[in-house]
């Protein structure tokens, strides 16, 4: 167990923070035992009530949709704890002399505060992970719970992992160039989530769409994607191979291979994303953003040296 204890830096980091981990339990408690309890629920049957009614399967889908947009806002506040209160606090205080006078290096003193809460944000969003997969199992492909949506993407995938950890290595690096608490939450919070709203803009252009077509003589939207694919372009064909976007006979058929008079319409597309593109593009997007944040925690570092060798 001795081997097992925080020693030096490490355990100073944890005690001074330690106040910090009860929220970070506490909501790990409160979502289990909602979902959970919730699952529980939905499991039971009355037969005297059709289908879902009078089980918890409703309320399982409210809850899943509110649990996706916090596990998706929960880089943002890992990046805005790093950031402020963990290291930016420390310069703005003069606490972090204090600690460099106990015979410890400034890399060490750094490096220390970054493990510490790189294992504690790790362990949290792991935790968090297990439990959303526990009602996402029930409640998955139902209307807001696609698995391409903003949310569930992330948290059934490896993409929410790799956006904490970029987090922490952002807030390291922002907080020694800022050393204002409050300026150094909102700037890092910022940065994290523009990378998190850029990324989350491109993802479906990192792999080529699937195609499918079909006769011209029906209905614009005749075409469906199969499975649980994500739509991502719909239209029209030309008899020379040019293609016309679904607006183009808007609410009208194309009988004969033609809505307008100028236009030959010969068939019709529909471009989308199939379930098998999803762990591709989680393990692409997982690669950039571990980019980023090693490239961030090198910044961090060398910021360090540079302004205390």
């Amino acid at each position: 167990m001795s081997a097992l204890a925080l020693k030096g830096p490490y355990w100073v980091t944890a005690r001074q923070y330690r106040r910090t981990l009860w929220p970070a339990a506490a909501a790990v408690g409160v979502s289990l035992v909602v979902i959970g309890g919730l699952r529980i629920w939905d499991l039971t049957k009355d037969t005297e009530l059709p289908d879902r009614w009078g089980r918890g399967y409703d309320l399982l889908r409210a809850a899943m949709q509110q649990f996706s947009q916090g596990m998706l806002v929960l880089p943002l506040l890992v990046g805005a704890f790093v950031a402020g209160p963990l290291i930016a606090r420390e310069f703005e205080s003069g606490t972090y002399r204090l600690s460099l006078t106990q015979s410890v290096t400034p890399t060490a003193w750094l490096r220390a505060k970054l493990l510490t809460a790189t294992a504690a944000s790790l362990a949290t969003t792991l935790a968090l992970t297990a439990v959303y997969l526990i009602g996402w199992q029930r409640v998955s492909g139902t209307y807001g719970l696609h698995w391409a949506q903003r949310g569930p993407y992330e948290a059934t995938g490896t993409v929410l992992t790799s956006y904490v950890l970029l987090a922490v290595a952002v807030g390291a690096l922002v907080g020694q160039l800022v050393r204002r608490t409050l300026v150094a939450m909102a700037a890092t919070g910022g940065a994290v989530g523009l990378v998190l709203l850029v990324l989350g803009s491109f993802r479906w252009d990192f792999l080529p769409t699937w195609t499918i077509t079909g006769p011209a003589h029906q209905n614009v939207h005749a075409l469906q994607q199969p499975g649980s694919g994500l739509p991502v372009e719909q239209g029209l064909i030309t008899t020379d191979g040019r293609r016309l976007p679904e607006y183009y006979c808007y609410g009208s058929d194309v009988p004969g291979g033609g809505c307008r008079p100028d236009e030959a319409i010969s068939a019709q597309y529909l471009d989308y994303h199939p379930f098998a593109h999803f762990w591709p593009t989680q393990l692409i997007e997982t690669g950039i953003v571990l980019a980023l944040a090693a490239l961030a925690a090198l910044a961090a570092f060398r910021v360090l040296r540079t302004r205390h060798p």
